[in-house]
């Protein structure tokens, strides 16, 4: 009798516990037809449109409760957007900091000392200002050397005083490490031989010393560690990078002025070498570990009591460690998708006891599993999708805020977003699937009847 009513364009008197999503009127199944085969004269097509209508019936129907499921999944893909977008942000800067320093850079590090065969904890392997001359004397693939001693110390100004690195070093400081002058000039060759109490002060030295611009500096005199310096010179601001400390906090002075009248010694803290090239790196660093083997008379096996660094061993070093810290990241925002997913199902679920009915009636008026495992399987794959999106833009909103007003830097990938999405939309599927398998397995029979 239900079949009949409904093709008069009426459902028979079902009592409603729920609020029913209209179902699409369908041809009657023939007899002999079996469950879950095409009906006759309705295209696939058609029913798939009609099914998909039902599906975003079901969720316009039940706005506040669609919001509520969704809100989850838009939480989770939102901290997945955040979280790559931080550590993607990290990675480019580390990326950046390394390229302003130059990429035919190498640098020399004094190695440890053993004894032994043990490795001292406090006393470190000499790199002294006649290693810096005999690489510059004899080095084959080498364009530049350019030595650093360096000691922390008090730089006062008037009234305002700042502790800050000095270090002390040679003209081409500039050209070695890419810095440009913003006010003045760099110390001489003849500043250096002369030992001359001049100095070239960093962009965040003259902040601390409360100087509002490079020029007004210029020629003025400052103490450092008591004793007193002309400023000759500024440096361009270079912008602090987090993991190499601040890049514009440190005075230059001359060499030899650092060697006999600050630091006391010829220690150097490094030695930076230039490469012509980025294609001679390697032989840049088989020339220096030849150089210093002979200067420091090591015989043949033994190890080198210094280190040999280029630009692209800490590009490596460090690109490994951001990538693996947003992996780390991303798989703890993860978490939180997941945990949207499962309160998808558990919705969905909910939703299929409340539709009992009107799964009876729908299998009633001819529709097959398929078209009920595919209703229930848009509906959790719609709702996923969309919290994806909200989430892309939530997550977006997040790391623009984060970027503009906290400074941060953040970095979205349209990589990032599409696998956000994906997903979701993944999640979708595999958190509807019970709920539609379920649904579709109930006898239209026994369905009509629940109460």
């Amino acid at each position: 009798m239900a079949i009949e009513a409904a093709a008069e364009g009426r459902v028979a008197a079902v009592p409603e516990r729920a609020e029913m999503t209209p179902a699409p009127v369908l041809r009657p199944v023939p007899q002999g037809t079996p469950e879950g085969a095409a009906v006759p004269h309705v295209s696939d097509l058609r029913l798939l449109g009609e099914t998909v209508r039902v599906a975003l019936g079901a969720i316009r129907v039940n706005k506040l409760r669609s919001f509520l499921t969704m809100l989850g999944v838009v939480i989770g893909v939102a901290a997945v957007i955040a979280m790559v977008a931080l550590g993607r942000g990290a990675q480019e800067s580390v990326n950046a900091r390394i390229a302003s320093l130059g990429t035919t850079l190498v640098t020399v590090m004094p190695g440890q000392v053993f004894g032994r065969g043990i490795a001292s904890a406090s006393d470190r392997a000499a790199l002294t200002i006649d290693d810096a001359k005999a690489l510059e004397q004899r080095g084959t693939y080498i364009a530049a050397v350019q030595p650093e001693l360096s000691k922390q110390a008090q730089v006062q100004f008037g009234s305002a005083n700042t502790n800050t690195t000095i270090i002390g070093t040679t003209p081409n400081y500039p050209e070695v490490r890419l810095y440009q002058m913003a006010a003045g000039r760099m110390f001489s060759q003849a500043d250096d031989q002369a030992t001359r109490r001049v100095a070239v002060v960093g962009d965040a030295v003259l902040q601390n010393l409360n100087v509002m611009s490079a020029d007004a500096i210029i020629n003025q005199n400052i103490r450092i560690q008591g004793q007193q310096f002309t400023v000759i010179g500024a440096l361009a601001p270079k912008g602090q990078g987090a993991a190499f400390g601040n890049p514009d906090d440190q005075v230059l002075i001359p060499l030899n002025t650092a060697r006999f009248r600050i630091v006391g010694s010829d220690r150097l803290r490094t030695l930076n070498v230039l490469a012509p090239s980025e294609s001679t790196v390697s032989f840049t660093m088989a020339d220096i570990t030849t150089i210093l083997r002979r200067e420091h008379r090591l015989r043949p096996g033994q190890d080198n009591d210094f280190n040999i660094r280029s630009q692209a061993d800490f590009l490596n070093t460090l690109g490994e460690t951001t990538q693996a810290f947003t992996y780390l990241l991303a798989g703890i925002a993860a978490v939180s998708l997941l945990v949207g997913g499962i309160g998808i199902m558990n919705i969905m679920l909910v939703s299929v006891t409340e539709r009992t009915r009107e799964i009876g009636v729908r299998k009633a008026l001819g529709a097959t599993r398929r078209n009920i495992l595919l209703q229930f399987l848009i509906e959790a794959v719609v709702l996923c999708v969309m919290g994806g999106i909200g989430g892309v833009l939530l997550g977006g909103g997040i790391a623009f805020f984060a970027g503009r007003f906290a400074h941060w830097n953040m970095s979205i990938s349209p990589g990032s977003v599409a696998l956000a999405l994906g997903f979701s939309a993944g999640v979708g599927i595999l958190f509807g699937v019970w709920p539609a398998r379920r649904a579709a397995s109930l006898n239209p029979i026994e369905a009509l009847r629940y109460e």
